[in-house]
C-alpha cells in the first residue's frame, strides 16, 4: 500500500507539474504575469519570491500544482501593470497559453519513451503459439512458431506492439495484412480476417483471443522442488522441461497440471529435457486430498517462459520512437474515447484515480522500465483529457478563443458561464462514472 500512494503521488505530481510549467513559460514568453507557481495544494510550507514577481510556494498535499496568472486590470491599473494580464494578449497568444500545458505533456511522453528505447528493453517477442482449429488466425494459416514482424505493413517488435495494434484493427471490420518468419527462417504472408468485436476491460479474456492469437510459450519448466514430493523423488531438477508424460506431448503448464491432477498414483514415464539432452525418468504420482476430492499431486513448482528479444535504440531513433510512440498513443486513446460514445468500447474502460494508483504500484513493484512506460502512457492521457473540448479544461479555453478567433470578438459572459456550468457537469459525470468502474473492479 506504501509503494502504491508514493507511486501514485510521485506520477501525479511530476505530470501535473510538467503540465503547469508548459503553461507558465509560454505565459511568462507572451508578457503574462505570473502570480504565483505552486508546487502541491493546500498549507503553504515554504515560498519565494523572484525577482520577476513570481512566488513559488511548496505546499503541503504534494498531488500536483497550479499556476496562477494576472488575468485582468482593475479600473485604476496603469498600462504597464495592463500589458501583464492574460486579457490584454491577442487571440494567438491565449491559444499558445492554453495550448502549452497539454503539449507539455506530450512532449514528456515522448521523451520518456525515449528514454525506454535508449535503456533498452527486454518484451515477449511476436511469436504466436498454434492457434485453435476453425479461429480466423488457424484459417488465414498462420503456423506455430511464426513471429509476426508486421501489421498492415507496419514494422512491430514485440507481442505487446502486436496487440496493440490488433486492438485498434478489431474495430475496422476489415482483413489485415500480417508479415511473419516461420521458426524455419521463411517469409510469410497472411491475411487476417479479424472479427469486429465490443471491448470489455471487466472481461477475463483476452481480446486476441477472438482471432485465435496466443503468445507461444516454452515448455513447461521445473521452477523448484517440493522436498519429499513425487518430483523429488523421480530425480527431477529446477530447470528441467517437460517434454511428454505418459506419451502425451505436453504444450503447457494447465494441460500437465491438469493431466497430474486427473492421476493419482499413477507410476508413468515423463519426458524430460536437462542441459540439452533427453531422456526418460519415471514419476509415481501423489495422491492428495484438495477440497474433499482426490487428485494427483507431483511436488513441483512450473512454469514457461516466452521467446524474449531486447530492443535497444542510439539517441536519435530513440528520440524518433519516442514521438512515434506518443503520436500512436494519442491517436489510438482518442479512438478509443470515440467507441465508448458510439458503444464499441464499454464505458468501463473508463478508469479513475484507485485503478491509476493501483497501476502506479503495480508497475513500480515490477520495475523502473515498467514505471516510465506508465508515467509516458499517463501523461498522454492527461495531454488527452485536457485537450478535449470541454470547459472548465484547456480545450474549452481553445474552443472559445478558436470561436473569437472566427467570429472576431469574443463569446459573451453569459454564454461563456453557461458552458462552465456544462463542462462541470459533464467532468462531474464523468468522474463519477470513473469511481464507480474503480469500485466495481476493486468488489470484482
Amino acid at each position: 500500500m506504501f509503494m502504491t500512494l508514493i507511486a501514485f503521488a510521485f506520477a501525479i505530481g511530476l505530470l501535473v507539474v510538467i503540465h503547469e510549467l508548459g503553461h507558465y513559460w509560454v505565459a511568462r514568453w507572451c508578457g503574462v504575469h505570473i502570480e504565483r507557481f505552486s508546487f502541491g495544494f493546500g498549507k503553504v510550507l515554504a515560498r519565494y519570491t523572484d525577482k520577476r514577481g513570481c512566488e513559488w510556494a511548496f505546499s503541503a498535499i504534494p498531488l500536483g500544482g497550479y499556476v496562477m496568472m494576472r488575468n485582468e486590470a482593475p479600473p485604476a491599473a496603469g498600462a504597464d501593470y495592463r500589458a501583464g494580464t492574460l486579457k490584454s494578449k491577442n487571440v494567438w497568444q491565449r491559444i499558445a497559453i492554453a495550448a502549452a500545458g497539454p503539449f507539455a505533456n506530450l512532449v514528456l511522453a515522448a521523451l520518456l519513451y525515449a528514454l525506454m528505447s535508449w535503456m533498452g528493453t527486454t518484451e515477449p517477442a511476436a511469436v504466436v503459439a498454434e492457434p485453435p482449429a476453425e479461429s480466423p488466425a488457424a484459417m488465414a494459416g498462420i503456423q506455430p512458431g511464426d513471429k509476426i514482424t508486421a501489421v498492415d505493413k507496419r514494422t512491430i517488435e514485440s507481442w505487446a506492439q502486436l496487440r496493440w495494434q490488433l486492438l485498434d484493427k478489431m474495430q475496422s471490420e476489415r482483413p489485415v495484412e500480417l508479415a511473419a518468419i516461420s521458426a524455419q527462417g521463411q517469409q510469410r504472408q497472411y491475411i487476417l480476417n479479424v472479427p469486429a468485436q465490443r471491448i470489455d476491460p471487466s472481461s477475463t479474456s483476452d481480446p486476441l483471443e477472438a482471432v485465435g492469437l496466443f503468445l507461444y510459450l516454452s515448455a513447461p519448466q521445473i521452477q523448484s522442488v517440493v522436498p519429499g514430493g513425487a518430483a523429488e523423488r523421480a530425480g527431477l531438477r529446477e530447470g528441467d522441461s517437460l517434454l511428454a508424460i505418459d506419451g502425451q506431448a505436453v504444450q503447457e503448464v494447465k494441460q500437465f497440471v491438469d493431466w497430474v491432477q486427473a492421476h493419482p498414483k499413477a507410476q508413468v514415464p515423463l519426458e524430460i529435457e536437462r542441459d540439452g539432452h533427453r531422456q526418460i525418468v519415471h514419476v509415481t504420482i501423489d495422491e492428495v486430498q484438495e477440497n474433499d476430492e482426490v487428485v494427483g499431486r507431483i511436488g513441483a513448482m512450473l512454469g514457461a517462459r516466452p521467446a524474449l528479444q531486447t530492443f535497444q535504440a542510439g539517441f536519435l531513433q530513440g528520440l524518433t520512437i519516442g514521438v512515434e510512440r506518443t503520436a500512436e498513443t494519442f491517436w489510438f486513446s482518442l479512438k478509443m474515447l470515440g467507441r465508448v460514445i458510439t458503444g464499441h468500447v464499454s464505458p468501463r474502460a473508463i478508469s479513475g484515480p484507485v485503478t491509476i494508483a493501483d497501476y502506479a504500484g503495480q508497475s513500480a513493484r515490477i520495475g523502473i522500465a515498467a514505471y516510465i512506460q506508465f508515467l509516458a502512457l499517463i501523461s498522454v492521457s492527461i495531454g488527452l483529457l485536457n485537450l478535449l473540448p470541454i470547459p472548465m479544461l484547456d480545450g474549452g479555453h481553445l474552443l472559445y478563443y478558436a470561436i473569437e478567433a472566427f467570429r472576431g470578438k469574443p463569446l459573451s459572459e453569459k454564454w461563456q458561464a453557461v458552458g462552465q456550468q456544462i463542462g462541470l457537469a459533464m467532468l462531474a459525470g464523468l468522474m463519477a462514472l470513473a469511481f464507480v468502474n474503480d469500485f466495481t473492479r476493486i468488489l470484482q
